[in-house]
């Protein structure tokens, strides 16, 4: 078995990033600790917004449209999902700090 951060740790760090490059991002959806999925989503501020999601280890897009049509999406994958963290950054160059 190949070992891999928790989704806390990683989570934590990717805060961090956020942080240290000033970009507003908050946790909208606690999920679990440990082995957790995560969703990224990111509002450029125009009212558009886009989010991601890990599949088989890599970034994949999810949805890209209005803010309202992304929270949908996401309120759907939570659904399905209740141990998904769902993470949101602000930034106008659409970035998710994903790379």
């Amino acid at each position: 078995m190949t070992p891999r951060l928790t989704a806390r740790f990683w989570v934590d760090a990717w805060l961090a990033r956020a942080r240290l490059m000033a970009l507003p991002a908050y946790v909208i959806a606690h999920g679990d600790d440990t082995a957790g999925a995560i969703l990224v989503k990111c509002a450029t501020m125009d009212g558009a917004a886009r989010a991601w999601t890990r599949i088989a280890g890599q970034w994949a897009p999810l949805i890209s449209g209005t803010e309202p049509e992304v929270d949908a999406a996401i309120a759907r994958e939570r659904a399905r999902d209740p141990d998904l963290w769902v993470l949101e950054i602000e930034d106008r160059l659409g970035r998710g700090l994903l790379d």
